[in-house]
């Protein structure tokens, strides 16, 4: 800070010498208005402005300017009364003194660090005084005085990092959070003014790059249940690996997820505001069934919303144009495209605007945001709203099955965890929600209701515990998966297999039951054929037996509304826990 002070004095130096003329004498320095300056102190210490000492100019009658050299300066003594009636001598100076490179650099560093210790500036900006902290220490270790920017122009990095905050609605993004109102800074704007541009446009990357791994919404206010572990990159990192690629677009571009769920919704949205930029839902009455060739006064309505109305002289007739445009509706929506009105395909023509859908798969990307960038090369998936659990390897789905999650009222959380071991013939310690909820009541009404249910009833102290012995009564089955976590939910077999019969398979306490799981096991832990299905089988009966993975599996427990399946085609689920209109409030969109 020292030589930025000392640079602020030359530069004040540098200014004033190139606007005010001086008048000289051979014992005082005065100006036009001298008369209203005080007496200024010697102090050999710290010369002040007025201690440059003036040489003389050589013995010519063809006077060039002063030479005023700006080291070890002599001290002049000046005393305001001779200010008044000293002779003046009028001496041309310089039109503009230069300004150094180092000069520059100082500028900018002074400009940068007054942007940071604007405390207005930086919550305008939304920047905490850690990010504050680390942009500036970035900015200081930095090889070039500014990031994007050199001799009054923005770089190429520059130039295609802000297309890309233009663009960041097709990525789901909101691109007014990243206004860029010095986009158009004159070349000769001044050198401050490029240096606060340069931060300002530093922040807008690392904002994105930031929202593009989950941080638009407080996960913690959305749902004490939704406990994912962002990734949040690192401001140096994201400022390096951006201004630095030959492809500053690209390399911005690629914090949002790499995922090919999210790739194909992100390709669904583009599609919709192309292909329907504006596209109404239409109000039908009620009316009987529609098939080909016959009349309806409903039908102009539907011609209107599939752009149809002027291909027909009779406009009531559901031809076979209409009823193609019906079916393609019908494919999209996910109905049976046979092209026939029905009441579903009219509840879904009454349905949600362009707009609304929109709304739903921008709400979809941002759950893709909450898993790690890397799910793992062998990975299990379990989409909530779906009841279905996957197994990946690579780019394939080697095994896949039905689940039963959480009820409404204990719904399963959302996170990802590594399995590390499996559990044969598990006992089954009840949770304290269900111990509060269910098993105390009941031990308080009769005594002997844990004996009745097959509990085991263990005191320590003022503390009960309640144990299921393992068995076939097991709630948990004959096997459970683990991974563990701060919520106590992990996979597991259950004596109740009928269930997975119903289309709507909430029924849990949070934990996910899974369809036939010793199929499971044997795809997690048969590769080597150690741990076969028969073996694994073998071992029931035996007390708890602990079987761990050679390597971590990793496990994902998502909430996917809307998916793109192997075929294109897009699927829709219930938002059974009312997740994704949280989601959509969050991020203020539309309903």
């Amino acid at each position: 800070m020292r030589g930025l002070r000392k640079t602020a004095v030359w530069l004040g130096l540098i200014g004033s010498v190139s606007l005010l003329p001086l008048s000289v004498s051979a014992d005082t320095i005065t100006t036009p208005q001298a008369d209203r300056l005080e007496p200024i102190a010697e102090s050999p210490a710290q010369p002040s402005f007025h201690d440059v000492a003036i040489q003389d100019a050589p013995a010519s009658t063809d006077v060039a300017s002063p030479v005023i050299p700006l080291t070890e300066p002599a001290p002049v003594s000046i005393e305001a009364a001779d200010l008044k009636s000293a002779p003046v001598i009028e001496i041309p100076l310089p039109d503009a003194a230069p300004v150094t490179a180092l000069m520059k650099a100082d500028i900018v560093r002074m400009a940068v660090e007054g942007l940071f210790a604007d405390d207005a500036a930086m919550r305008e900006l939304r920047v905490g005084a850690k990010d504050r902290e680390a942009l500036a220490a970035y900015y200081a270790q930095a090889e070039r005085p500014l990031v994007w920017s050199q001799d009054g122009a923005w770089t190429p990095a520059a130039q295609a990092a802000m297309e890309r905050l233009k663009a960041a609605d097709e990525d789901g993004l909101d691109p007014t959070d990243y206004v860029l109102r010095d986009a158009g800074l004159r070349k000769d704007a001044p050198l401050a003014q490029w240096a606060r541009a340069d931060v300002k446009l530093s922040l807008s990357v690392i904002r994105y790059a930031r929202d593009a791994r989950g941080a638009r919404i407080d996960l913690a206010r959305l749902s004490p249940l939704v406990t994912p572990k962002l990734a949040m990159p690192d401001i140096g990192e994201v400022l390096g690996k951006v201004a630095s690629s030959k492809n500053a677009g690209a390399a911005l571009a690629a914090y949002n997820p790499p995922h090919a769920g999210y790739k194909a919704l992100r390709e669904r949205l583009a599609q919709l505001r192309e292909s329907h930029p504006s596209q109404p839902s239409v109000r039908l009455p009620k009316g009987p069934i529609l098939r080909v060739g016959m009349k309806d006064p409903r039908v102009p309505l539907i011609r209107a919303r599939f752009n149809l109305a002027k291909d027909s002289d009779n406009q009531t007739v559901y031809d076979e144009r209409v009823a193609s445009a019906v079916a393609a509706f019908q494919k999209e929506r996910g109905l049976p495209d046979t092209g026939v009105l029905n009441a579903q395909t009219v509840a879904a023509l009454s349905g949600p605007s362009v707009v609304q859908r929109a709304s739903e798969i921008i709400a979809n990307m941002e759950r893709w945001r909450w898993l790690p960038a890397d799910l793992g090369e062998r990975h299990i998936a379990v989409n909530v709203p779906e009841y279905r659990l996957r197994l990946t390897e690579g780019r394939n789905v080697v095994h896949e099955t039905r689940v039963i999650v959480g009820k409404e009222q204990s719904q399963t959380p959302i996170f990802s965890e590594n399995m590390k071991y499996l559990v044969v013939n598990p006992s089954w310690t009840i949770p304290p929600s269900i111990m509060k909820k269910e098993i105390l009541p009941g031990l308080a009404n009769d005594p002997y209701y844990a004996a009745r249910k097959g509990y085991k009833v263990i005191r320590k102290g003022d503390r009960i515990t309640v144990q299921q012995p393992p068995g076939e009564r097991n709630a948990l089955g004959y096997v459970k998966f683990m991974f563990p976590n701060q919520h106590a939910v992990y996979l597991h077999d259950t004596p109740n297999r009928n269930l997975f019969s119903a289309s709507k398979r909430a029924f849990s306490h949070g934990c996910v039951r899974v369809d036939k799981p010793f199929e499971l096991a044997e795809e997690i832990m048969g590769q080597d054929g150690k741990w076969t299905e028969q073996k694994l089988r073998g071992l029931i009966g035996k007390g708890e037996r602990y079987v761990h993975l050679t390597d971590p599996l990793p496990v994902h427990l998502t909430y996917f509304t809307l998916s793109v399946d192997e075929k294109g085609e897009l699927k829709r689920f219930e938002d059974i826990y009312g997740l994704d209109r949280k989601v959509r409030a969050a991020l203020n969109l539309s309903e």
